[in-house]
């Protein structure tokens, strides 16, 4: 997605320079979301972008890793030889955490990629009985396409709730319901200790029976390749992006997954691994390559972080960033279909998640970017727009 997106963004900006958009993948450039939805429910066939590459005179070389970097040379190490290149941007997204011990036992999958996918579909179209490892984002979507398909499916957790890693507990544990609402088991509070052809070994000594075990318990960025190059990372494998999602090396570029940026609006360095993320970054790289060229100052990149997620029969859409929140205003209950949770800093809304409530999520957002204070009693109603919360 980022790479395209750059790729596009500098011919809309005006950039006539050759473009190479080089790809590890065989298949055509394609978007993500899809993969846990319409592809691996079998109601789509592809994603791929509909991006005429000829036609913007983007040159695409698919199915060529690139295993290096060479900044003072000015070259890429690729399986097919050494890239020359005047501005470089990486846009090398995010890989799978794997779970250990699990690599190559038969029947454990990833889902991250298109051919995941392809291996995923007959399973689910076979009705295996399924184990999910992790209810994050990834494992509550999983879950929630392979019971449509009519699996049965047990999500296992080792954190006390789902999404512990993304949200307060107060507001995660009541989507542990949504789980059961769609008959799905969860477990949480419960380690993989090891897993065997068919079955699923828990700490505690359980032993589940899976006809096919999912692996979803986050990814990490792809800069392994950058070792040796001297372009910066930080402790998470982020690339350290500037302000301007430039690296450490003034003629190369970092969006999307990969890369970590200062955010002024949040007060930390953010790594977001969201499709707006990679949708948002490239048009500011693209217009950062051109103002280099031109000698023109650089634009900064500070978005207002977005993504959704289709769950269990639930639209769910979050935006900004809750940490270093200090106040948390409910609007609904979380046992009825439809609620937000907005927080607040000093009285101003910093981030918010709205649930079956699209309208609260694009006025929340825009009052974010507007530094916009909130009244809690007024917010806290929610029969009032949240736009006439503001003052």
């Amino acid at each position: 997605m980022a790479g395209v997106q750059t790729s596009v963004a500098l011919r809309e900006q005006g950039f006539t320079g050759p473009i190479t958009l080089i790809g590890a993948e065989p298949h055509q450039p394609y978007d993500r979301p899809p993969l846990s939805k319409a592809i691996l429910l079998g109601t789509a066939e592809e994603s791929a972008f509909e991006v005429d590459f000829e036609e913007l005179r983007i040159e695409l070389r698919l199915g060529c890793a690139v295993t290096g970097v060479r900044p003072a040379a000015h070259e890429l190490d690729t399986e097919a030889g050494p890239v020359p290149y005047d501005t470089l941007v990486i846009a090398a997204g995010a890989e799978p955490i794997t779970l250990p011990g699990a690599e190559g036992v038969p029947g454990v999958h990833l889902l991250r990629t298109l051919d995941d996918a392809a291996r995923l579909r007959p399973v689910l179209a076979e009705q295996h009985r399924i184990v999910v490892v992790g209810a994050g984002w990834i494992g509550a979507e999983f879950a929630t396409a392979a019971r449509q398909a009519g699996c049965e499916v047990t999500v296992v957790e080792a954190a006390d709730r789902p999404l512990a890693g993304a949200l307060p507990a107060e507001v995660a544990a009541p989507m542990a319901d949504w789980y059961a609402e769609l008959g799905v088991e969860l477990i949480t509070g419960a380690r993989v200790a090891g897993v065997e052809p068919g079955t699923v070994l828990l700490a505690d000594g359980r032993r589940l029976t899976a006809g096919a075990v999912v692996v979803g318990i986050g990814a990490r960025p792809a800069t392994g390749w950058l070792a040796g190059s001297g372009i910066g990372t930080g402790p998470d494998g982020a690339i350290t992006a500037d302000e301007h999602l430039r690296t450490s090396d003034p003629d190369v570029y970092a969006v999307g997954d990969c890369a970590s940026f200062p955010s002024a609006r949040y007060g930390r360095r953010l790594l977001i691994h969201h499709w707006d993320n990679a949708l948002q970054g490239p048009r500011t790289v693209a217009a950062n390559v051109i103002a280099a060229t031109a000698g023109e100052p650089p634009h900064r990149y500070d978005p207002v972080p977005y993504f959704w997620s289709e769950q269990f029969g639930r639209f769910v859409q979050y935006a900004g960033d809750h940490t270093g929140a200090d106040t948390a205003v409910w609007r609904g209950d979380p046992g009825e279909p439809a609620w937000s949770v907005l927080w607040l800093r000093d009285g101003v809304l910093i981030a918010l998640i709205a649930v079956g409530r699209p309208r609260d999520l694009a006025q929340g957002r825009k009052l974010i970017l507007a530094g916009a204070g909130l009244d809690p009693e007024r917010a806290a109603d929610s029969s009032v727009p949240l736009k006439d919360a503001s003052g």
